[in-house]
């Protein structure tokens, strides 16, 4: 089992960008998504640091706990807080999913397509940011 945090305001992944160059089309990632993958590539590093990456059919589980807005009552924060009121905004938790894989390609696993489970879900929380579990699923 692998299991680490990132510890920030969860975010999704970002929609490719466009350029053109001449007669071509160049797709980039915009740079705050690279720079969110970035800090979910360094947790990943530190915790597989000296293992290699794992090449077995893998079940990842995602807790993403999303700050309470200061604007919410006391009243509502509480109920966020104790799970009568789940977080129904951005950020889409597909594309949160989204990032975290792509970003532990290479580093916790070969390649994301060995995922073959997913549980992905949100909820209010004092302190924000995504539980990573990674389990390999063997016969």
């Amino acid at each position: 089992m692998i299991y680490f945090k990132v510890l920030s305001e969860p975010k999704g992944k970002g929609r490719p960008r466009f350029s053109r160059v001449g007669k071509f089309t160049k797709t980039y990632t915009d740079a705050k998504t690279k720079m969110y993958e970035e800090s979910i590539a360094s947790a990943a590093r530190l915790h597989m640091f000296p293992r290699e990456p794992l090449e077995t059919p893998l079940s990842v589980t995602l807790i993403v706990h999303v700050g309470v807005p200061a604007s919410y009552s006391k009243k509502r924060t509480t109920a966020c807080l104790t799970g009568e009121e789940w977080p129904t905004k951005k950020p889409d938790i597909d594309n949160i999913a989204k990032a975290f894989l792509d970003a532990m390609n290479g580093i916790v696993y070969k390649d994301d397509v060995q995922v073959i489970r997913l549980h992905v879900y949100k909820k209010y929380s004092i302190e924000p940011g995504v539980h990573i579990t990674i389990h390999e699923v063997l016969p």
